[in-house]
């Protein structure tokens, strides 16, 4: 899933996809460097970040998504937790909606997704982005992500979402420590017997960038370590900026997974 901000405010992007033409020119290049999906946003949800009003954040998505839509066939999410943009997103030509919320701030999103057959996407986030990184903690982290993601996934099929068409994301940098991320990575599996493909989002966040001791803007290696072990652990999406070299990555993992195992091979 390759990321596209169009927002002023991204820790990544810096405004620099604001324009329509310039972000769908974005997501044309990402779907040539081997994006399976495009995930749109037109809030940030860094930490600390301030909700924009639901008029604003569709006039920054809505031609995005008709300007890629027009132009490549390839699959779209809209990353909101607002049903009136979700709506507006899928009549646009989005695909899949992506809340990051769960179906905490706004329900109808449940509603948007059976009505329209989109798929869905349901994240697990403690608080709200502008309050998420106060001191998150946790009595039990697998247990309370994995009841919540449980949860929004039946709340959603209560009202008519297909199972098939959910999945779910423990929100990686979304109410968790640097400790707690390192732990969702590790013991992915847990959640993936939930029975949902599992998404995660890792990708140049700041956990990394502590990990490492440098530059955010220099996370390419620890982000590619992250996702091909996520995926190792069971995820079956990633979601990232740097696509092409993503894409390359999960080509050569899928290469050393396809070959046969032998106990003699470090001896011949």
């Amino acid at each position: 899933m390759g990321i596209l901000n169009v927002t002023p405010d991204s820790f990544s992007h810096d405004g620099l996809y604001l324009q329509p033409d310039a972000a769908v020119e974005r997501a044309l290049a990402m779907v040539q460097e081997g994006a399976d999906l495009i995930d749109v946003g037109g809030e940030s949800s860094r930490p600390g970040a301030i909700e924009v009003s639901i008029d604003e954040e569709i006039r920054r998505v809505i031609p995005v998504i008709q300007g890629i839509a027009d132009r490549s066939p390839v699959p779209l999410s809209i990353d909101t937790t607002k049903a009136p943009v979700a709506r507006l997103a899928i009549q646009a030509g989005a695909h899949v909606i992506n809340d990051i919320s769960g179906l905490r701030l706004d329900p109808g999103i449940a509603n948007v997704a059976a009505e329209t057959g989109a798929g869905l996407i349901l994240m697990h986030m403690q608080g709200t982005p502008r309050t998420m990184q106060i001191d998150p903690r946790y009595d039990d982290l697998f247990r309370e992500i994995g009841d919540f993601l449980a949860s929004s996934a039946d709340r959603a099929r209560s009202r008519g979402v297909a199972r098939e068409a959910i999945v779910i994301d423990p929100g990686i940098g979304f109410g968790k420590t640097f400790r707690h991320n390192w732990e969702i990575i590790a013991g992915l599996q847990r959640l993936c017997r939930l029975g949902y493909p599992v998404l995660v989002g890792a990708s140049r966040k700041r956990f990394l960038q502590v990990c490492a001791g440098i530059d955010r803007g220099d996370l390419l290696a620890a982000t590619l370590a992250v996702s091909v072990a996520a995926c190792l652990h069971g995820a079956k999406i990633v979601r990232v900026h740097d696509v092409r070299s993503h894409r390359l990555a999960m080509e050569a993992m899928g290469k050393l997974l396809e070959q046969p195992h032998s106990e003699n091979a470090a001896g011949s």
